[in-house]
């Protein structure tokens, strides 16, 4: 028998327009199409790529700059990447010469809130997505009458390591930008964890985590907009992690928005059936 199999389409194949998950990918007789194991493999390059690439300081520090904040470059105690890998760790606290130049540039009297960006597991997520959700961030922050004390920058960083950084700038709360671990169709995802009253030891469950940041998944102004919220009642409460819950006002539901009258605020008008 000579030629190729043809490829049986698979009935979920429609679904394909609503997520980027691996699924109706159909079969070519008992195995895979080519083209799926082909995009596999490349999206698994790409996860790699993300993992091991390294975040250009300098240049996050430029596109930051607007914001007005002193930038501190930092690194944590981990000396390379393949350490980092091997010793997540090292990634939680700042190296020795980063640790004893904090002191100094900390703000009279401490400040509201701590912002820090580190490569985590994806540099270029801290690198694209970064800048412009701190962009939307900080001025709502600002309208809320807090305080913010230097942005810094750390390399080779997870996020614990925002704990050594709040806690010696005196920041009543710490927020860390940093690339989550990169899925096969997500190797940009940005996370954001804030903590209250940031010092060493605080636990993974008194921490916030908005997650997955980024054009295709969390849009970054609504971001913005929940990290904001989050930060303002984590220092009216005194808390965060599982005791700071998202309570805003809920968008409602398409099928809601339709279902108001025409004319309601919020909704638009309803079609003409005569057109």
């Amino acid at each position: 028998m000579t030629g190729h199999p043809t490829v049986t389409p698979d009935p979920w194949a429609p679904l394909r327009a609503f997520t980027g998950a691996r699924i109706a990918l159909g079969r070519a007789g008992g195995s895979l199409p080519t083209a799926e194991v082909l995009a596999f493999a490349a999206a698994h390059a790409v996860a790699r790529q993300a993992v091991w690439s390294a975040l250009d300081v300098e240049r996050l520090a430029a596109d930051l700059a607007p914001l007005g904040l002193p930038a501190l470059r930092l690194s944590s105690a981990a000396p390379d990447r393949a350490t980092y890998l091997r010793r997540p760790d090292l990634g939680r606290r700042l190296g020795e010469a980063s640790r004893a130049t904090l002191p100094a540039a900390a703000p009279p009297g401490g400040c509201d809130v701590a912002l820090v960006v580190a490569d985590g597991l994806s540099a270029g997520a801290a690198q694209h997505h970064a800048p412009p959700l701190l962009m939307a961030l900080v001025p709502r922050l600002r309208a809320a009458g807090l305080s913010l004390g230097p942005l810094s920058v750390v390399t080779q960083g997870r996020v614990a390591v925002e704990d050594e950084v709040g806690a010696a700038l005196g920041a009543r709360a710490a927020l860390i930008l940093l690339g989550e671990r990169p899925g096969l169709s997500s190797p940009d995802s940005l996370g954001a964890y804030l903590v209250h009253g940031p010092r060493a030891g605080r636990t993974d469950a008194e921490r916030n985590c908005v997650s997955n940041v980024r054009p295709e998944g969390l849009p970054l102004p609504g971001a913005a907009d929940l990290l904001a919220w989050l930060v303002v009642e984590s220092l009216r409460r005194g808390l965060s992690g599982v005791a700071l819950k998202d309570e805003r006002e809920r968008l409602p539901s398409p099928a809601a928005v339709a279902a108001l009258p025409p004319g309601t605020p919020g909704r638009e008008p309803a079609p003409d059936p005569s057109t």
